[in-house]
């Protein structure tokens, strides 16, 4: 089982479509996408901004907006399907399809998950790898992660989450794929960057 998260820079990108049917023609292998924010997200924050709605409000928002995001990833991708839970989670990979995960039904009261900007999608990849017991967690992003490829660096310079560490346990595969090259999820070798989740300061 991989988790793909595809992330919201991509959102504008020419390599989108391309990316998700590369995704798409991996179904053999169970895979679940998980969606980014990308500009639904950048709405929320800035009304936060503009009505200072409180952490629990825009954290609710955020989630909606990776729901559209989802949304508009399985429009563009017809073999990819939206899926809320567990079941409809399998539903979909037996219907041969790729499930596009909408957050909010499985994480909203789970009381490990803080309700503020801490958590972002990146987070609930993690926290969903572990819930299907996936091994392998791909990230999609439009930049190459900073060196030295550690969690504790990547979560310093803000290109993961701050509460990225707590949700990632060290013996999940994590990879930076880079976002030029959707071929690279058919890479043996791996798709991408490995970043070292064993090294924690």
């Amino acid at each position: 089982m991989r988790i793909i998260k595809v992330g919201g820079s991509l959102a504008n990108s020419p390599l989108l479509a391309d990316w998700l049917a590369a995704i798409a023609d991996g179904v053999d292998i169970p895979t679940v996408v998980v969606p980014g924010g990308g500009p639904f997200a950048d709405a929320v924050r800035k009304a936060q901004g503009s009505w200072g709605l409180d952490d629990g409000t825009a954290h609710r928002m955020a989630l909606l907006a990776m729901e559209q995001y989802g949304l508009m990833l399985s429009a563009i991708e017809p073999r990819l399907c939206i899926a809320a839970t567990l079941r409809s989670i399998s539903k979909g990979q037996e219907m041969k399809k790729v499930p596009v995960w909408s957050p909010s039904t499985m994480t909203l009261g789970q009381p490990e998950i803080p309700m503020n900007w801490d958590v972002t999608s990146d987070s609930l990849a993690a926290w969903l790898a572990v819930r299907l017991g996936a091994d392998t967690l791909v990230l999609v992003k439009s930049t190459p992660p900073p060196v030295p490829h550690t969690v504790s660096e990547l979560c310093r310079q803000g290109f993961l989450d701050v509460a990225f560490p707590s949700f990632c346990p060290p013996d999940l595969a994590v990879w930076c794929a880079d976002s030029d090259h959707p071929e690279s999820l058919s890479n043996l070798q791996g798709p991408g960057i490995r970043i070292d989740t064993m090294s924690f300061d």
